[in-house]
This record gives structure tokens, C-alpha cells and sequence, in this order.
């Protein structure tokens, strides 16, 4: 079992930047492959970014490539997503999600656990 806490969204003006993370409960989690989603009103959930359980591999959403990157700290059982130059397209409520296994997900019925979500507004 898993439990993933999410935090740092808030209100920042278009190109700002932001530093979400996602604490995770237990002791197995460097087992895990972590991913973001996010999902704005009245769209689907879409996929973000993804770390392997090392953190030695990334894959990233095309609309998110060079301004996003995703990393984790195995001891603080924590993952991060560093969001710089932010779009108002940007705007949605972000997802930490992991999936058993050492994997790079992009397919959000193929993670695991999910966090509640923090919510993250580009408006100027």
C-alpha cells in the first residue's frame, strides 16, 4: 500500500515557474515508477511526465518537453515535477501516481496508487 501526498501547486502568472511534490508513504517505494497526470476542467486526465524507480530514465508529454522535468529522492521517498515557463494551458489540477514495477507509464489505468491532486492556475 501506498499513499501519495501532493503539494506546491498555487497561482503564478504566465512563464513563472513551479515546483510540485509528491510525498509518498511506506518503504517500498523505490520499487515504484512515479508519474504526473493532469487533468483540467472538462478534459480527460492526461499524461505528464514519468521516472523510473532509479530515476535514471524520463519520458515526457510532448507539450511539456523542455519546460517540465521530473526527478525523485529515493530517501525522502518523494518526487518532484520542476514546471518553468508555465502557459495558461498549463492550468489543471496535477496527479502523482505510482505503478509497481520498474516502468516508465504513460497509460493512467496502468498505475497503481494515486495522491489527491493539487491544483495549479497560469493567469496573469
Amino acid at each position: 500500500q501506498v499513499q501519495l501526498v501532493e503539494s506546491g501547486g498555487g497561482l503564478v502568472q504566465p512563464g513563472g515557474s513551479l515546483r510540485l511534490s509528491c510525498a509518498a508513504s511506506g518503504r517500498t517505494f523505490s520499487r515504484y515508477g512515479m508519474g504526473w497526470f493532469r487533468q483540467a476542467p472538462g478534459k480527460e486526465r492526461e499524461f505528464v511526465a514519468a521516472i523510473n524507480w532509479s530515476g535514471g530514465s524520463t519520458y515526457y508529454a510532448d507539450s511539456v518537453k523542455g519546460r517540465f522535468t521530473i526527478s525523485r529522492d529515493n530517501a525522502q521517498n518523494t518526487v518532484y515535477l520542476q514546471t518553468n515557463s508555465l502557459k495558461p494551458e498549463d492550468t489543471a489540477v496535477y496527479y502523482c501516481a505510482a505503478a509497481y514495477g520498474n516502468k516508465l507509464e504513460i497509460t493512467a489505468h496502468r498505475y497503481d496508487y494515486w495522491g489527491q491532486g493539487t491544483q495549479v492556475t497560469v493567469s496573469s
